[in-house]
């Protein structure tokens, strides 16, 4: 039974070692979701897959890292959409200090994973008709980076002789909220057919499911040939592999981009696992132990986080008073809470969220009203942090914004001009070195300095200490897509 398998520790130091035999493996990271389930945390702007949870690093870096063991970075893609494309990017530059713009695959649209995957499918193709496609999420947390390792190269055997595979992985509680597999035949070792997959089910069948010991959680995790999956959407999925084949030939003309948006207008979303994965006779799949969590809703922390001795996650500045089973949640402003059981309470600048640990699959029903008021609380946060610092909005009114803008030491923001609003800058800690059309000069504690509108200009921290300034902004429009950038150290979008 696979529940016996005796998993094999297998050390970062010797996945490593492995990566010289995974050259027609390529990573392809899944990118586009918004996360809606970790609001008031994750925003548009800012989704869960760039969030740093509980001091982590961003879960999107700890997966690049992660996969890097095994699979060159440059062999390694990400699905996402034009609007997160340039973030992931900033946040990827700085952790691995390579641009990335040149390996995103850009969905027009969202339309699910089956249409995101067949487009990195068909592109890899082309790269390489032998390429070897290890599809995984942005946003999981795996705690044994080693079994990880060890699974996604015994996958890519099994995918090499035409199987698609998924990693299993084993359940330690009868959770409801996941998909399971039900392993099936022996193909060899650690590698089993696909028998059954189950939807979420409910408490009573989970736990037979866990006493069974032959159920595992379908992670989401996928590796198969990229020609291989191309023809089970032929298969299964005959609408969207039409549209593929339209793409493949647009690849590299100068309708390309136009092909694929109006491909992907015509389709319908689907999911992987219903269009192929459930239809699909070649399935196997790798049971795995590798300490994962999808971070899926607020209730996940109590697996990811540590907790104390009534089972409370707390985080920030909690003062918690008799309170069991909660996720206590905050940053440096003081929240208490007394006497709460089986509760959520995550306290931003902006928004706090309270509900019950059972209903935390409904926050996204809170973004959705958010949505219908047109209410910024779904969109940004008022600290939005960038490669050179960060910045907070303290007040908004007719014609005004007033910013807190902190640059790091030696960082610079982009030489840059503004069409719709000037900019006064006073600086409370650190020395600016600011440039103002033809002039370059310092600005120190407690001096201040003005840019005109429609003047280029950039704001550099030349000192030893963060860099503070209070920028108050006039002007008929104030938001941040009113920025032409000239030259940007950190490859952002730049117009001549």
């Amino acid at each position: 039974m696979p529940a016996n398998i005796k998993h094999k520790k297998k050390s970062l130091k010797t996945c490593r070692r492995s990566k010289n035999n995974a050259g027609n493996l390529y990573a392809v990271i899944i990118a586009g979701g918004s996360g809606t389930r970790f609001w008031p945390l994750s925003r548009e702007d800012t989704p869960k897959q760039l969030l740093s949870i509980g001091g982590r690093e961003p879960l999107i870096q700890s997966t690049v890292t992660r996969i890097s063991a095994v699979i060159p970075l440059e062999q390694t893609f990400i699905v996402t959409n034009k609007k997160q494309m340039e973030s992931i990017n900033l946040q990827l530059h700085a952790s691995t200090g390579k641009p990335w713009d040149k390996r995103f695959i850009i969905e027009p649209e969202a339309k699910n994973t089956a249409p995101a995957i067949g487009l990195a499918a068909v592109y890899l193709k082309k790269l390489n008709p032998d390429g070897i496609m290890a599809v995984l999420p942005s946003d999981h947390v795996v705690k044994d980076s080693g079994r990880f390792c060890s699974a996604l190269l015994s996958a890519s055997k099994a995918a090499s002789e035409g199987y698609l595979v998924t990693i299993g992985l084993k359940p330690d509680k009868p959770e409801t909220g996941y998909g399971y597999i039900k392993c099936g035949k022996k193909i060899k070792d650690g590698v089993y057919i696909a028998a059954e997959f189950k939807e979420k089910p409910g408490k009573e069948l989970a736990k037979k499911y866990l006493k069974d010991g032959n159920y595992y959680w379908n992670s989401g995790m996928f590796i198969w040939k990229a020609d291989a999956i191309l023809s089970a959407f032929k298969k299964h999925m005959p609408d969207l592999y039409a549209g593929l084949m339209k793409i493949e030939k647009a690849i590299g003309s100068a309708k390309e981009t136009e092909t694929i948006s109006l491909v992907f207008a015509s389709l319908k979303p689907e999911s992987i696992d219903y269009g192929v994965i459930e239809k699909a006779k070649n399935v196997a799949v790798i049971p795995a132990e590798m300490g994962w969590s999808d971070v899926g809703s607020w209730h996940a922390l109590g697996y990811i986080l540590p907790v104390d001795s009534d089972n409370n996650v707390k985080h920030g500045n909690i003062i918690s008073i008799d309170n069991k089973n909660s996720i206590l949640y905050c940053g440096n402003r003081v929240v208490a809470a007394i006497g709460l059981d089986d509760m959520i309470v995550v306290d931003t600048a902006d928004a706090t969220l309270i509900c019950p640990k059972n209903r935390a699959q409904e926050v996204r029903k809170i973004v959705d009203v958010l949505k219908e008021r047109g209410a910024k609380e779904c969109v940004t946060h008022r600290t939005v942090f960038r490669p050179w610092g960060s910045y907070t909005v303290l007040e908004t009114g007719d014609r005004f914004k007033i910013k807190k803008i902190e640059v790091k030491p030696g960082a610079k923001l982009s030489h840059q001009m503004h069409r719709h609003r000037s900019e006064h800058w006073v600086v409370v800690a650190g020395t600016a070195r600011v440039t103002n059309g033809d002039k370059a000069y310092d600005v120190h504690l407690n001096e201040s300095t003005y840019i005109p509108m429609s003047t280029k200009h950039r704001l550099e921290n030349i000192g030893r200490i963060p860099l503070e300034i209070i920028e108050v902004q006039n002007g008929e429009y104030l938001e941040e897509d009113d920025i032409v950038r000239f030259e940007d150290v950190y490859s952002r979008k730049t117009e001549n």
